[in-house]
């Protein structure tokens, strides 16, 4: 497969109407197009719609990927459920951007990578990453700062730069967030790094006391036009809106640097980075020639059981060697010059060098004829 690249949209808040569905129709006839989804595959040529344009007026999802290794997503959330500039300092690099409208904020994320084996299912992103979008809107900022992470590993970032608030936890992450670095190819080092300011738990849900103490405060007005908004509108949005609500009115637990030391820099984390790979790849290396010297040693002592075995039956061996030239046959000839090695190096081992090589002598001058022979012992250096 020369080419291979994969479109995919999903509405979540509202299904799309008709006139959204034809207008769609006309960007590609290939596509398949539902009140919630919109799923392209081209191997030849390339979609002729823009997808941050169709994110900001019809989705609230999105996933491409290419078999020439790009990672691509965008999430939209409503602008009134979420506080715009507490984003912001996550999403200044081709990793992570921002796209605003007069509703909407639409968070944009790039990993590219050096294209390696394609496999199929690799397109099968959006579902695992689809629940981000709630977390953000919950008020959890750690899929953006894995943007932001994404740009210091890319070399994106101003060394300079100081890092953004660090979300509390980075030691604890839902099994959308573990998919998103997968998707954005964090290097595991360099998040293991960032997690040491990590500041604690991740934002949760307000218990059911919580929220009815909250709600008895309210006032009955308030109440009244949430419950007429249910009536009229789709509950969940009213529900995210409600819960928004109740984080703004008990400000205080949002989003905070650890305790310890200043901002680190972009610059910071790269070296720190840098500095536990390199450690990493020296660990390795002892690893390897510790691993290597081990299987030395016990090639060593097999190689020595096998002599010792060989040597309570030598004359039976060179006896062995004679017959197997005898026969004229290619694999004995093989049998015999493995034996004439062993015996040789037995021989060294013993002190009998001068006695193995006049013997060996004999051997090739008696069997001088036999060139397939011959040759075999110039190969294993059994000839003068």
């Amino acid at each position: 497969m020369s080419e291979y690249q994969y479109y995919e949209f999903r509405a979540v808040d509202r299904p799309l109407d008709k006139r959204q569905m034809a207008e769609l129709r006309a960007l590609s006839t290939r596509a398949t197009i539902t009140p919630t989804s919109f799923v392209n595959v081209y191997h030849w040529g390339d979609f002729r719609g823009d997808p941050v344009e169709l994110m900001k007026h019809y989705f609230d999802a999105f996933v491409y990927t290419a078999n020439w290794g790009t990672h691509w997503t965008m999430l939209r959330v409503p602008r009134r459920l979420i506080d715009v500039e507490a984003l912001r300092p996550h999403c200044d690099a081709e990793s992570a951007s921002l796209h605003l409208t007069r509703d909407h904020a639409v968070l944009e994320f790039r990993s590219e990578q050096e294209p390696g084996d394609w496999e199929e299912g690799e397109e099968r992103w959006l579902p695992s990453l689809l629940p981000l979008r709630e977390e953000v809107i919950a008020g959890d900022l750690r899929c953006l700062y894995f943007g932001w992470l994404t740009g210091v590993q890319n070399g994106e970032v101003d060394a300079d730069e100081p890092e953004p608030p660090v979300p509390p936890g980075l030691r604890s992450l839902s099994a959308a967030l573990e998919a998103f670095a997968k998707f954005l190819r964090i290097d595991p080092d360099l998040l293991a790094i960032a997690a040491e300011r990590d500041t604690g738990p991740p934002p949760t849900p307000p218990s059911r006391k919580q929220l009815a103490s909250w709600v008895a405060g309210l006032p009955g007005s308030e109440k009244d036009a949430f419950l007429l908004r249910l009536a009229e509108e789709e509950a969940p949005l009213l529900r995210r809106e409600l819960l928004h609500r109740f984080r703004e009115s008990t400000a205080g637990r949002g989003q905070a640097l650890a305790a310890e030391g200043r901002p680190r820099t972009a610059g910071q984390l790269r070296s720190l980075w840098e500095a536990r790979a390199e450690e990493e790849r020296r660990r390795e290396a002892e690893r390897r020639a510790a691993a290597e010297a081990r299987r030395a040693r016990e090639r060593a002592e097999a190689r020595a059981r096998h002599l010792d075995a060989l040597a309570r039956r030598q004359a039976e061996a060179w006896q062995e060697v004679e017959a197997a030239v005898q026969s004229k046959l290619p694999k004995e000839y093989d049998r015999a010059v493995e034996l004439l090695v062993d015996l040789r190096e037995l021989a060294e081992r013993e002190g009998k060098e001068d006695e193995a090589a006049r013997r060996i002598q004999d051997i090739r001058d008696r069997h001088a004829r036999k060139p397939t022979f011959i040759e075999r012992l110039k190969k294993a250096g059994l000839t003068a």
